[in-house]
């Protein structure tokens, strides 16, 4: 994993609901922890974009459905600041499901955007992605 450009505000925490937009089946995922988190005593876990997480899968197909499931978050609603100045933000929360040891996204295209810092880490789901902003 590479480091991020921008300084991603990490607003995702437990237990949010997340859309999964990529083809694996997965609908909707919630967030049940986030993977290399080292934090404080009392402190919820908290994701932004570009970060692994581990998160169960609440809709979708049958077979899915309560698995858990690694994902990468590529989009977030709270705003966030790139080195250029613009601030960036998102209608909603989303992730794609990636292979728990490679991290390569298990889907085989993911139709909506995806964004930048997502692409800087993991250049495989910008492969698969159709717009990257």
């Amino acid at each position: 994993m590479k480091g991020i450009s921008s300084g991603v505000v990490r607003s995702i925490q437990l237990k949010t609901r997340i859309n999964c937009i990529d083809n694996t089946g997965s609908k909707e995922l919630e967030l049940v922890a986030v993977k290399g988190y080292k934090g404080k005593l009392r402190r919820l876990p908290a994701a932004g974009i570009g970060d692994v997480v581990v998160c169960s899968v609440k809709r979708g197909k049958e077979k899915t459905v309560g698995t858990l499931v690694y994902a990468v978050i590529v989009r977030q609603k709270k705003e966030y600041r790139r080195h250029d100045g613009t601030r960036v933000k998102f209608t909603d929360n989303a992730a794609v499901v990636v292979n728990p040891k490679t991290f390569d996204p298990q889907g085989t295209e993911v139709r909506t955007v995806v964004a930048r810092e997502a692409v800087e880490r993991f250049s495989t789901i910008g492969k698969i992605s159709s717009i990257v902003l």
